[in-house]
């Protein structure tokens, strides 16, 4: 198979992922932070070189404010529900994932926060000056996606975690789309919580990610539990990173994580980033030259990710072609982001999205090319 739906989940995965899942499985599968025998503890050694390796990636000076949870939905649920009060008010953009957009949605219907979404054109970034025009007295917190999961449209993130800090509310980056994939510094970028999955531009195994919380800011649990630590107490522990992993964790998964921040840290962010927008450029140029076919990620875009439509065919039928009589694998609907689809317009028709990683070559990009001119052909 052509596998080119990496934004979605990175396949395959590096060897090196691969045989840590393994090591973990054969010789550490004890439960980590919760017995005293050697075993247990070199599975509490996996999770802390996992959060060295992040800590080392993101700019993150104490790797104990690195959360791990099962995904970045998880995290960023964690982050709105631990950290806003009634009565907040929250600031983000239209170019917003599913997994912002709806607690959000959900908690300002429940009547508890007031949420101001930031219009973006399509295909391009958000105004930093629009979002300081819609801080008020109650905004407590600003949240971005770092990059377009639908058109690779990147934000302006350091200049609103700049404005962000001069206005003194807090910053949330949702970088499920650019961990691993850009540069990404906590201090430097002004971000106080970063959420980031494992399984996509950190090339871990799916069930992973984390959330990144400035030592600053307060933040209350949504699940308690065993921590392995204070067991004699009813009160849970408050204290990071225990107290926001409750429950026994998916340490075979966050060895493979660390194993795929090892894999970008070695080979080098820039040199996946080249390799992947090459070949998203050189089907981006090529699309938009065809007839019949709209290209929804603009020029210059910085994510490798490629949408776009063949006029008066479905974006899911397209799709299913591809996969059932071209063996490529593609993204196709809505991709779980409702505000982006209306920003671009395609809030009825959805999109296609080809999306590459560092293991697609360039006979991948002709093999698609070739076959949506013969899809085009044949429809029209």
């Amino acid at each position: 198979m052509i596998y080119l739906d990496n934004a979605a989940s990175t396949w395959p995965k590096p060897e090196g992922v691969i045989r840590a899942v393994t090591e973990c499985l054969e010789e550490a599968g004890a439960n980590p932070g919760r017995s005293g025998h050697r075993m247990a503890a070199r599975a509490s050694r996996i999770l802390g070189d996992a959060r060295r390796e992040l800590a080392s990636l993101f700019g993150i000076r104490d790797p104990n404010n690195i959360l791990f949870f099962a995904n970045a939905t998880q995290a960023i649920n964690q982050a709105l529900k631990g950290f806003l009060q009634p009565g907040d008010h929250v600031v983000t953009t239209g170019w917003e994932h599913n997994a912002v957009a709806r607690p959000l949605e959900a908690m300002r219907r429940e009547g508890r926060i007031g949420v101001t979404v930031i219009p973006a054109s399509p295909g391009g970034a958000v105004d930093p000056a629009e979002v300081e025009r819609a801080i008020q007295r109650e905004t407590r917190l600003i949240v971005a996606t770092h990059g377009s999961n639908v058109t690779g449209a990147v934000m302006p993130v350091e200049e609103i975690g700049a404005l962000a800090r001069k206005r003194g509310v807090r910053f949330l980056v949702d970088a499920a789309q650019t961990a691993g994939n850009l540069p990404i510094d906590v201090e430097t970028m002004g971000i106080d919580m970063l959420a980031f999955p494992g399984h996509k531009g950190l090339y871990g195994p799916q069930g992973t990610g984390g959330l990144y919380v400035n030592p600053e800011v307060s933040l209350s649990p949504l699940i308690q539990g065993g921590t392995g630590s204070r067991s004699e107490q009813l009160e849970h522990p408050r204290g990071r990173p225990e107290g926001f992993e409750s429950g026994t964790p998916n340490t075979p998964g966050i060895a493979g994580l660390a194993a795929g921040v090892r894999f970008v840290r070695e080979t080098g962010i820039q040199k996946i980033h080249r390799k992947e927008m090459h070949m998203a450029e050189t089907l981006r140029s090529a699309l938009s030259e065809m007839e019949g076919i709209a290209v929804y990620t603009p020029q210059g875009s910085r994510l490798p990710v490629v949408a776009f439509n063949l006029e008066g065919l479905d974006s899911l039928e397209v799709a299913a072609i591809l996969d059932t009589h071209y063996d490529i694998a593609v993204r196709a609907g809505f991709h779980c982001a409702a505000l982006a689809h209306r920003s671009l317009g395609t809030e009825s028709t959805g999109a296609v999205r080809a999306s590459f990683g560092y293991f697609n070559r360039e006979a991948d990009v002709d093999a698609l090319l070739a076959a949506l001119q013969e899809i085009r052909k044949f429809f029209h």
